[in-house]
């Protein structure tokens, strides 16, 4: 009789903390990491699913299936008020238009250019779909960008796994490709993507995310005023159509040294186009290594970029010009409205025989690793 007391005391207990605490209840609620769902649309009777990861903190990443895209990053500012800090549509119809700049989504199996979409392993010849400027970029006419990704949540709720298989032949591309690409939101606001793949062939393999980042959560409507650091005494020379030369300039003294933070805008006028570049990474050893920041003093976000990779492509938002259609909020996109920082290895690599190897061989294990890690100041 005592014990059945205690536990009606108890009880009654838990219940008077628990209505004269209502908001205690529900941040204690709330201090879980949460990933949930929900139908963004169709492709050819295939589902379009958005999945949303949330952490303890209230931050949020936004991942279709589609192309592994990223939607929407919601991070606080000084005020701790949230805003989306990358660009984006309302819907699918806006990813699937002509024109759209690879928002968000995974890139490959070869991020950035091949020149002529040609290159050679072990004496045969390969000849890859073109797409841009009789080069090809990103994977081709339809890369992983523009394919319907398996995707298996993570027990925790903190992790989403995206898997697919690129075959034979793909856009050109010898062997078939098995990609996992894993995104995960930690409890210190970061999302983290780590990359792997195997093959059965040898192929040239380089994957990285082509998110467009502007820290002001839309209070800017470009880009210019953010300060940049990117740990990279050199970069890569590139011809006019962005292929690279080979050369591997010192930034010292150019409009392409960031190894001390500045503001995008302050030289980017003595850089025909802006930025659209790879930086050759200052690498201590072939672990995760904090690269690059980036820092919005109107919203106070900072942005910190590490990398298991050797170079980092950096991009300006050149080619957005405001024509964008269902754009979020019907925002307008003009130039220079965001950036990217495109971890990676050297655009042309298969071409380039000093370059780090981008070539991936039966038995071998592709797999990198990229933080981008959220704060304020």
């Amino acid at each position: 009789m005592k014990k059945q007391f205690f536990l009606l005391l108890t009880a009654a207990s838990l219940c008077l903390f628990a209505c004269n605490n209502p908001d205690k209840t529900k941040e204690t609620a709330a201090m879980t990491f949460q990933l949930t769902e929900q139908l963004f649309g169709t492709i050819n009777n295939e589902t379009v699913t958005q999945y949303t990861l949330t952490n303890p903190n209230g931050m949020q990443v936004r991942i279709l299936n589609y192309g592994g895209t990223v939607t929407n990053i919601l991070v606080p500012d000084k005020n701790k008020a949230m805003g989306d800090v990358v660009l984006g549509f309302d819907s699918l119809a806006g990813y699937l238009q002509t024109g759209n700049p690879y928002f968000g989504c995974l890139v490959g199996r070869y991020g950035n250019r091949i020149a002529k979409g040609k290159f050679s392993i072990d004496g045969q010849a390969y000849q890859l779909t073109l797409n841009n400027n009789g080069n090809t970029l990103h994977g081709g006419v339809q890369g992983l960008d523009k394919v319907i990704w398996k995707a298996t949540k993570q027990p925790g709720d903190s992790s989403l796994l995206l898997t697919y298989t690129s075959k034979e032949g793909d856009q050109g591309f010898p062997g078939n490709l098995s990609v996992e690409v894993v995104y995960t939101l930690t409890a210190d606001n970061a999302l983290q993507i780590s990359y792997a793949a195997t093959t059965d062939k040898a192929t040239p393999v380089n994957l990285t995310n082509h998110c467009y980042f502007n820290l002001s959560g839309g209070k800017e409507n470009t880009i210019l005023n953010h300060e940049v650091m990117i740990q990279a005494d050199q970069y890569t020379a590139v011809d006019t159509l962005l292929i690279p030369t080979g050369q591997l300039p010192a930034v010292k003294g150019t409009p392409f040294d960031f190894t001390v933070a500045k503001a995008i805008g302050k030289e980017i006028s003595a850089v025909k186009g802006g930025y659209d570049h790879n930086w050759v990474l200052n690498r201590k050893a072939n672990g995760l290594e904090k690269i690059a920041t980036a820092y919005n003093a109107g919203s106070g976000r900072l942005m910190e970029v590490f990398t298991t990779e050797p170079g980092l492509q950096f991009y300006t938002g050149n080619f957005l010009d405001g024509t964008l259609q269902g754009t979020k909020g019907n925002a307008v996109y003009p130039q220079h409205a965001a950036f990217c920082m495109e971890t990676q290895h050297f655009p042309d690599g298969p071409n380039q025989p000093s370059f780090p190897n981008t070539i991936l061989k039966p038995g071998e294990k592709y797999s990198a690793v990229t933080r981008y890690q959220f704060s304020v100041k």
